[in-house]
């Protein structure tokens, strides 16, 4: 889905954007817990391209066409699912550590395009494999 967006916009409650044939669109904040513990004026500070938003102080990333799909229980794509069930995990960060691109990662995230079962098997090793590190973590206080 190729979406020209023309204006992009925070209020209180939403994320907005505006293609170039007058659509509206909104996601909302309460649904992603970066932005949701986020000041106001953290989510003021975005940028924008043709792919979607990005706030580099939050480490957040939204795609254009996840504003246009179903946000229904049983459509959702099951990567969405999965990290929004596990909010602490970053997922543009567990992209870097596999080496693919966080625009790649945002597009399997948000269902635009489909992981093949390799590449799943492989994002679910690096996740697996983040909560090994975590659980052998010991933060050496005396």
């Amino acid at each position: 889905m190729e979406v020209e967006v023309v204006k992009v916009w925070v209020d209180d409650a939403y994320v907005n954007i505006e293609t170039r044939d007058g659509r509206v669109m909104s996601e909302k904040i309460a649904d992603y817990y970066r932005l949701r513990c986020a000041t106001p004026e953290q989510r003021q500070h975005f940028e924008y391209d043709n792919m979607g938003i990005h706030w580099s102080e939050l480490d957040e990333d939204l795609s254009y066409e996840g504003f246009f799909q179903s946000k229904e229980a049983d459509s959702l794509p099951e990567l969405y699912a999965f990290f929004k069930s596990y909010p602490e995990i970053n997922v543009s960060k567990l992209a870097r550590r596999m080496g693919i691109s966080q625009s790649l990662m945002a597009s399997y995230v948000c269902g635009v395009k489909k992981p093949s079962a390799e590449r799943l098997k492989e994002i679910e090793t690096a996740v697996r494999a983040l909560g090994q590190e975590l659980s052998s973590a010991s933060l050496n206080i005396h």
